[in-house]
């Protein structure tokens, strides 16, 4: 009989869940808005009700674990969301507890960032890497980092953390408390602030054509040849490769995975990344470690669920072995 994982994908906008094997095939897909509460409940509702469905369209495969990941830190060992910033109703909540009474099977809770580094070492660009760093850029700017093959969270679930890295002392302030934190520059919502505030002063820009223009919308403009456009890509890639050039003069990884939604804009703040990569880092170290694209996308984190999912499951079974 098939043994499926049920992965979760819990942003501030939306909630995604699949129905993965061990494969990491996935059998069945299902989206909401992320529904809020004062408590959190609602949430969990919503975890539940697709869990639900995808039991009843999956028939007889048996689900083995619910998995997971959160836009927050994370108390890994006792499955507990200690801070959601952008879902502050879960702050404190002990969820995957909930979720294993629910439903009735293995349940575990995983920072967003690290579930995507841990999808592309089980099946995307770090495949096979030991020491490898997962950058992702959407909203704000996360990140996940395996030393010799594991994950690395740290005693209070901050590890990997590299989004608040601070760039620029006197920079924007930042919702983790600090100021100029490359999420303040590098992230899809940093996009959007540097082309309005470049929009302000260069009337000619067709960054001015339209109100609340996307990240994605930049781009397009950027592609066409818009100079202020352009200087935000540049901006972007600044600063990723101040960021980068610490990290790998700490962390001396092999690969560095970069994935999120604004890594789309990839082509076009990558050569400046570089260029502050060769500038400021150590020359061998710089050299050894390859700047990739995910190789997973918008499945990184689902996959890495599911790749925890099967871990979590495996482990409880082997702790019933030993007590018969």
């Amino acid at each position: 009989m098939k043994e499926i994982v049920l992965a979760t994908d819990l942003g501030g906008t939306n909630l995604r869940m699949a129905a993965v094997d061990c494969n990491g095939t996935i059998l069945y897909r299902t989206k909401e808005r992320t529904p809020r509460s004062k408590d959190g409940h609602a949430i969990l509702d919503a975890i539940v009700s697709m869990g639900e469905e995808c039991r009843v369209k999956l028939g007889s495969a048996t689900l083995v674990a619910v998995a997971t990941a959160v836009p927050g830190t994370i108390d890994f060992e006792n499955g507990v969301i200690t801070n959601a910033p952008n879902l502050p109703e879960l702050n404190g909540f002990a969820m995957a507890g909930e979720l294993r009474k629910r439903l009735g099977i293995a349940a575990v809770l995983e920072n967003d960032a690290n579930a995507a580094a841990i999808g592309e070492h089980w099946l995307g660009a770090s495949k096979d890497v030991d020491n490898s760093v997962m950058v992702t850029l959407g909203t704000g700017v996360g990140g996940g980092i395996f030393v010799h093959g594991k994950v690395v969270r740290g005693k209070d679930g901050t590890a990997g953390e590299i989004g608040h890295i601070n760039v620029e002392p006197d920079g924007p302030a930042c919702g983790c408390g600090s100021h100029g934190c490359v999420e303040q520059y590098s992230s899809a919502s940093a996009v959007v602030r540097i082309a309005g505030e470049l929009a302000a002063t260069h009337p000619e820009s067709a960054l001015n054509r339209a109100e609340d223009l996307s990240a994605e919308e930049i781009y397009e403009i950027a592609l066409a040849g818009d100079a202020a456009a352009g200087e935000v890509f540049r901006i972007q890639g600044y600063y990723l490769g101040i960021m980068l050039a610490g990290v790998i003069n700490t962390l001396n990884p092999d690969c560095i995975v970069i994935g999120g939604g604004a890594s789309g804009s990839w082509d076009l703040f990558i050569p400046h990344l570089r260029s502050e990569l060769k500038a400021r880092s150590y020359k061998e170290p710089a050299e050894r470690a390859k700047i990739v694209r995910s190789g997973l996308g918008d499945d990184a984190g689902i996959l890495g669920g599911v790749r925890l999912g099967f871990l979590s499951a495996a482990s409880r079974l082997e702790a019933a072995d030993s007590t018969l």
